[in-house]
């Protein structure tokens, strides 16, 4: 069989068309590395900017063919649905506050999606975007991009398989610097700007920008939703009026008890995203900075021996060897993570394209059920930060 399950299953590659990311931005790259990296899609068209001009003047930087850079969303959805060449997926790669009006505009004229996170920059929206998600039977990949690497994957199938034994105790910060230095204020014009606008960026920074991954991966790896919180968020850099830091102790739905730390205003620090996950019979601990190593603890009466597991290594388990592109001791992340979650959408896509049943390894990227779930969390951590103390993660 083909390596290249879209390939094998269509003769083809899947027609992929872009929102925003265009060049100069950090996160357009990377979606479109991600879409080529395992062949499985053809870039064939896009809005690559909110200003028209730019927009269509930028196609060509990427490699967009004439006329299929377009002006304006509406205009690119309605030209590529009505092409028998037309694009199938859409990806969105903008602010915050158009991924949903983005998404459903898609969904309109019936492309399946690829959306960055957060799904939403409200709980409402969130409702919304999946309840219609669902009405149309959309494949719909939520970029948690973490939830790709081998070795979090490899974590997963552990606790699933019992390897853990009951999870007690489950702890997850998400620790950057890049916020740290407060001896200027936060632009509100140029380059990422938006960021710092409450109204493109969501009612949090800090939650929507890391603290959306960490939560995601907590949930990912323990199999297990927060059921109840308590939390404060906020801004610890004087005079800063988004959200860097928020921490949460948690209760989850098995009783297990857990601990919840992200900020952007730890000096020093890099891309700290770590998850220690307890059970009765094991502890695993996962830092994505040194992603290829998995370190297992098991219960012992004496000692503590440490079997470190490594990508593409012995003990490697399906669902994390199937997601390795290189030999055991190169380490495999940030764009690798963002390649896994396209090709299992595109393999389901595929599939759903050519009547076929999708193979159950490809079913474990983020979907529009794991958008409102954050969205749900952020929602409570702001609720109980507020002053409601400890809240209900799914209040209804």
């Amino acid at each position: 069989m083909n390596s290249n399950p879209v390939l094998a299953l269509l003769g083809r590659r899947l027609r992929l068309a872009v929102i925003g990311g265009g060049p100069g931005s950090f996160i357009g790259p990377m979606h479109r590395l991600a879409a080529r990296l395992d062949d499985c899609y053809d870039l064939v068209a896009g809005v690559l900017s909110s200003d028209p001009e730019r927009a269509i003047s930028r196609a060509g930087e990427i490699g967009l063919a004439p006329g299929r850079g377009y002006a304006s969303v509406a205009e690119m959805l309605e030209m590529e649905k009505g092409r028998p060449d037309g694009a199938e997926v859409v990806a969105i790669m903008t602010p915050n506050d158009s991924h949903f009006t983005y998404a459903m505009a898609a969904l309109d004229y019936g492309f399946h999606l690829i959306c960055d996170k957060p799904m939403t920059n409200s709980l409402s929206e969130a409702r919304k975007l999946h309840a219609r998600v669902i009405e149309e039977g959309t494949i719909f990949c939520l970029t948690h991009n973490y939830t790709g690497y081998p070795m979090a994957r490899q974590a997963r199938a552990m606790v699933a398989a019992g390897e853990l034994g009951t999870i007690r105790l489950v702890q997850v910060e998400y620790v950057q610097g890049n916020r740290a230095d407060g001896s200027m204020p936060d632009p509100v014009t140029g380059p990422r700007s938006w960021k710092n606008i409450r109204e493109k960026s969501g009612p949090s920074l800090v939650l929507g920008d890391i603290g959306s991954h960490a939560h995601n991966l907590l949930r990912f790896i323990a199999g297990l939703e927060v059921v109840e919180l308590c939390a404060e968020r906020g801004a610890i850099v004087p005079g800063r009026q988004v959200d860097d830091f928020a921490g949460a102790l948690l209760r989850l739905e098995n009783g297990a008890r857990g601990s919840y730390w992200v900020t952007q205003a730890a000096a020093g620090m890099g891309n700290g995203l770590q998850i220690r996950v307890s059970g009765t019979k094991a502890t695993i601990e996962w830092r994505q900075e040194t992603p290829q190593f998995l370190t297992f603890r098991p219960l012992v009466q004496t000692g503590l021996p440490i079997e470190t597991r490594v990508a593409n290594g012995p003990g490697t388990l399906p669902l994390a060897a199937r997601s390795c592109r290189v030999v055991a001791g190169h380490p495999e992340g940030f764009p690798e993570g963002f390649a896994n979650l396209y090709k299992d959408a595109a393999e389901v896509i595929a599939s759903r394209l050519a009547g076929v049943d999708p193979d159950p390894l490809v079913l474990h990227f983020p979907t529009s059920a794991d958008g409102l779930a954050g969205a749900l969390f952020i929602d409570a951590i702001i609720r109980s930060s507020d002053g409601d103390g400890w809240v209900q993660v799914h209040p209804e």
